[in-house]
């Protein structure tokens, strides 16, 4: 029997309305036209299920219970965490004039409606809406750089470090990787920890790209690994670099709820001396720094820099 293809999922639209009759108005059109629908009955819950469920679509009542719509709309535009292609479309049985809607638009809406809504426009908004957003989701997945930082993401870095190690085994240049890991030092009361992670990737992207070198690649490996490919550097010269990457990392503070907080860093590293003879590929180089960070994290808590050369191989080469 041949294959078939996955049907795409029904896009979901969180609908954050307290008043029934109004968001069972909404269900109404949107289940039969092939929408998901999740709900919320005031503006805090929308902002907690808009995190869990990441709807495609957000419909907000402006006269909710404990938040007004634009304040849960700007909340959102504010967060790292919530993606700008997301369509947030307010409604109203208030008043809907020329004053409304343009605080609706600064808010971050791409539409503002009055009550009762016109189902049948509704819908063909949405369609273009979903269309837009999926295509600039799309190029955001092709993307090289991390979006919660403006570094490289893997894909980037792995194309870097082609091109980076080509240059060096023409030249026969050393070539070095190293992969940071910033440790929060002390507790953080009152954010979660993907707050607290995102608040400290944010302050290590500009960091990093303040104080590093122009002809580096600095990329993000996962939520709090750090990763630069140096060229023409060895094994005095990446040592060099951890201290003084790592230098400035340590003396900066993370803002949190309540104060800041101190980081701490660990490093891995793998440098070769000349490119040209090394037995493996610049990404590789980038795999073994990133071992040698994740063995030394295991093992030790006082050691701060490993290079590949002092710990076992996890994988065959």
């Amino acid at each position: 029997m041949a294959n078939r293809e996955k049907a795409p999922s029904a896009p979901l639209v969180l609908i954050a309305n307290d008043q029934e009759w109004s968001a069972r108005s909404l269900e109404s059109i949107l289940g039969p036209s092939g929408y998901s629908v999740v709900r919320a009955y005031t503006g805090q819950q929308a902002l907690e299920r808009v995190r869990t469920a990441r709807p495609d679509i957000i419909i907000l009542d402006a006269q909710m219970p404990d938040l007004h719509g634009f304040e849960v709309c700007r909340e959102l535009r504010s967060d790292p965490r919530f993606s700008a292609t997301t369509p947030i479309i307010i409604t109203t049985s208030g008043p809907s004039g020329r004053t409304q809607r343009l605080e609706a638009y600064r808010a971050g809406a791409w539409e503002f409606l009055g009550q009762p809504v016109d189902g049948e426009a509704l819908l063909l908004k949405l369609v273009t809406f979903l269309q837009s957003k999926r295509e600039v989701d799309a190029l955001r997945d092709e993307s090289l750089l991390d979006p919660g930082t403006g570094l490289y993401n893997m894909r980037g870095l792995s194309r870097r470090a082609h091109e980076i190690g080509a240059d060096a085994f023409r030249r026969r240049d050393p070539l070095a990787c190293v992969v940071f890991a910033p440790e929060p030092q002390g507790a953080a009361e009152g954010e979660s920890p993907d707050e607290e992670l995102q608040r400290i990737a944010e302050q290590v992207g500009k960091l990093l790209k303040r104080v590093g070198r122009s002809s580096d690649a600095i990329g993000r490996l996962g939520q709090s690994e750090f990763a630069v490919i140096a060229p023409a550097t060895g094994t005095e010269g990446v040592l060099r670099l951890v201290r003084r990457l790592g230098g400035s990392i340590e003396s900066s503070t993370v803002p949190v709820r309540g104060g800041e907080r101190s980081l701490r860093v660990k490093a891995g590293y793998c440098a070769v001396p000349d490119f040209a003879e090394s037995p493996v590929d610049a990404v590789e180089l980038l795999l073994r720094a990133t071992t040698a960070l994740r063995d030394l994290k295991r093992d030790s808590n006082t050691e701060q820099v490993r290079g590949f050369e002092q710990t076992p191989l996890t994988y065959p080469i």
